[in-house]
C-alpha cells in the first residue's frame, strides 16, 4: 500500500493509515465493478440547459438565511457570518476544463455577487465538491477560514489557502459570534486521482449558531442507518438539514456512497430534523437517473411515510430559506 501523502497520525476507529467507514465498513470498488457500471450504464436524457433565478444575497444577515447556489454549494448566512459549503463555480466537475461532468445551469449566485465569505466548509476532495479553481478565487478575494476533515489541507494549500483548520469526526471549530462548526461522520470515500483513495477524510458538518443547528450532510450513503441516529444523539436534532438526493442510480454501484431520495427521507427522520432542503441534484449528471427523478422520487418517499411535502423540499438553485 502506498504511503499516505495526505495525512499521517495515530490510528483510530476509522484510520489505520487510510480512513474507512464505520456504519458499516465498505469495500473499495474494484476496477471490474467500475467497468461493469460504465459498460452497462443507461443514463437518462438531461436537458442541455436549465435557467435559474439569479439570487443577490445581502452582505450580512443576523437571522439565518440559506441560499441554494447549486449542487452541494450552499450559502449559509447567520449571526452576521457568511459560510459557504463545497463551493463549485466551474463549468465542469473535473481535473481538466475540457472533459468531465458539465453543469447545465449556472450558479444561482454569480461569483461577483457573492458576499465576503468568512468560512468555507469543505466536506471531501471529490471534484464536484472540491473545485480548486473556485477555492483559489475565494482564497485570493476573501482569505476565508477553510474548515475540512483531516488531510484535506494538502489540496487547500495548493489552492492558495492560507487560513485553514482540519478536524477529525466530532471535532469542532469556533468562529466566534456564538457560531461553532463541527465535523461529523459520513459514509463515503475520497480520491483526487488513481492512487490516493481514502487518504483524506470525508464528512458532513453541523453548524451551531446560538441555539440553532444546521446539518450539511455532504456526500453520504445510508449504510445501516446507525450513523445518523448517532449524529442526532451526540449533536442534537437540527433545525435544518441539507441532504443530498441525487446521483444514486444504479443502486448496486452507488448505494455505498450516495443516498437515494427514500434514504434521504429516512435520514430526515433519523436525525429528527424540523426542516430539510434537498441538495446535490439537477446541476451535473453524475449517474443514470433523469434530472427530475430525484425530486419526483422524493415526493413519493414523503407520501409513503406520511410526511408533509413542505417539510422536505427540492427547490431549484436560487431558492432562499429563512428561519
Amino acid at each position: 500500500m502506498p504511503s499516505n501523502r495526505y495525512y499521517s497520525g495515530p490510528s483510530s476507529d476509522h484510520f489505520d493509515g487510510r480512513f474507512f467507514n464505520l456504519a458499516p465498513a465498505t469495500p473499495d470498488k474494484a476496477v471490474a465493478e467500475v467497468r461493469r457500471w460504465r459498460r452497462n450504464a443507461r443514463p437518462q436524457p438531461w436537458p442541455d440547459s436549465v435557467a435559474v433565478a439569479p439570487a443577490a444575497p445581502p452582505p450580512r444577515s443576523a437571522a439565518t438565511r440559506i441560499t441554494l447556489v447549486g449542487h452541494a454549494t450552499v450559502l449559509i448566512q447567520t449571526r452576521n457570518l457568511n459560510l459557504l459549503t463545497d463551493p463549485f463555480w466551474s463549468k465542469r466537475a473535473s481535473p481538466v476544463p475540457f472533459f468531465g461532468p458539465k453543469r447545465i445551469c449556472p450558479p444561482a449566485v454569480a461569483f461577483d455577487a457573492l458576499p465576503k465569505i468568512d468560512a468555507v466548509l469543505l466536506s471531501h476532495n471529490h471534484y464536484d465538491h472540491c473545485d480548486t479553481s473556485t477555492l483559489r478565487r475565494l482564497a485570493k478575494r476573501d482569505s476565508p477560514l477553510f474548515i475540512a476533515p483531516l488531510g484535506n489541507d494538502r489540496v487547500l494549500k495548493r489552492s492558495g489557502a492560507t487560513r485553514m483548520q482540519t478536524r477529525d469526526w466530532w471535532e469542532d471549530c469556533d468562529l466566534g459570534a456564538e457560531v461553532r462548526v463541527a465535523v461529523v461522520p459520513a459514509q463515503h470515500w475520497s480520491s483526487r486521482g488513481l492512487h490516493d483513495r481514502r487518504m483524506a477524510l470525508w464528512g458532513g458538518f453541523v453548524v451551531h449558531a446560538g441555539e440553532e443547528k444546521i446539518y450539511f450532510a455532504g456526500d453520504t450513503g445510508y449504510g445501516d442507518g446507525s450513523l445518523f441516529k448517532t449524529i442526532r444523539d451526540r449533536v442534537g436534532a437540527p433545525d435544518l438539514a441539507l441532504l443530498p438526493i441525487g446521483a444514486y442510480d444504479p443502486r448496486w454501484f452507488m448505494a455505498d456512497q450516495h443516498i437515494n431520495p427514500e434514504e434521504a427521507v429516512m435520514i430526515f427522520e433519523d436525525i429528527s430534523a424540523k426542516q430539510a432542503l434537498a441538495i446535490h441534484w439537477g446541476v451535473i449528471q453524475l449517474t443514470d437517473e433523469s434530472r427530475d427523478a430525484p425530486r419526483e422520487d422524493l415526493l413519493t418517499a414523503l407520501s409513503v411515510r406520511g410526511i408533509p411535502p413542505e417539510k422536505f423540499v427540492a427547490e431549484e438553485p436560487g431558492f432562499i430559506w429563512e428561519a
